[in-house]
């Protein structure tokens, strides 16, 4: 599962040597996300010096409304987006302190400033998840029923809980998955099925950079089975129209 490159993780460690990755794997555009969690914080300030270095990176924000507070994790969505340039808002309820559901109203002015801005809300949620209770996609069916406008990215494809996010996505078309380096993983291969079969604009290539050589995972990504007409919308042409990116 992980990298067969012994220094991939020396270059990783600098923006140099991520460029150089991206160059090598000939990326075009490459998404950098944000994080604000109370363990672990990648600041938007931080994304957007980064994201400023070089045209192929694009940034994501991210929030943490429990910590934040409301009217100030606002002002931060609508700093991200509209100065920043960010194009889309990272979540992490499952990290909080306390933990919450995606659902819970808490996070509704989150979810209504994305929908006013026209950007996606990204949850982060997967097997490092503290408690699996909040790592369920129940709750994502049920945020994509109450908001049927908002666009839900579940970074990490909800592993390990791969059928029930596949049939949330299938009754929901406002739900969007990137199972990234979780699709190397056992089980994984119904997200393929899913692609070939009804969720071809509903599922995304991801890197879970640096865990994994960028261009390995290419590779590796491209070679699990993908029909060639899905395998164009997964690496670019889904997050293109999503993510409203410009060439």
């Amino acid at each position: 599962m992980g990298s067969k490159d012994i220094e991939h993780f020396r270059r990783s460690s600098t923006l140099e040597g991520y460029l150089a990755e991206i160059d090598h794997a000939g990326v075009d555009k490459a998404v950098i996300v944000g994080r604000e969690t109370p363990s672990l914080t990648i600041g938007n300030d931080e994304i957007a010096k980064l994201i400023a270095q070089s045209q192929k990176l694009i940034g994501l924000g991210s929030v943490d409304i429990q910590t934040r507070g409301e009217q100030s994790a606002l002002d931060e969505i609508e700093r991200s987006v509209k100065q920043l340039g960010f194009k889309a808002i990272n979540i992490e309820p499952g990290f909080a302190e306390p933990a919450l559901y995606v659902d819970d109203p808490s996070l509704f002015p989150v979810y209504e400033a994305c929908i006013h801005l026209g950007v996606p809300v990204c949850l982060m949620s997967g097997p490092t998840t503290p408690d699996f209770d909040y790592a369920h996609p129940n709750a994502v069916a049920r945020l994509a029923r109450k908001y049927p406008l908002l666009k839900i990215i579940c970074f990490h494809g909800y592993y390990p809980f791969v059928n029930e996010i596949i049939g949330a996505a299938f009754r929901y078309a406002n739900i969007y998955l990137v199972p990234d380096m979780y699709i190397f993983q056992p089980g994984s291969t119904l997200y393929v099925e899913a692609a070939n079969s009804c969720l071809g604009e509903q599922l995304l290539f991801g890197s879970s950079y640096p865990f994994r050589d960028l261009k390995q995972t290419i590779d590796d990504f491209a070679a699990l089975g993908f029909k060639d007409t899905v395998l164009d919308k997964v690496f670019y042409q889904n997050a293109e129209q999503l993510l409203n990116i410009k060439a």
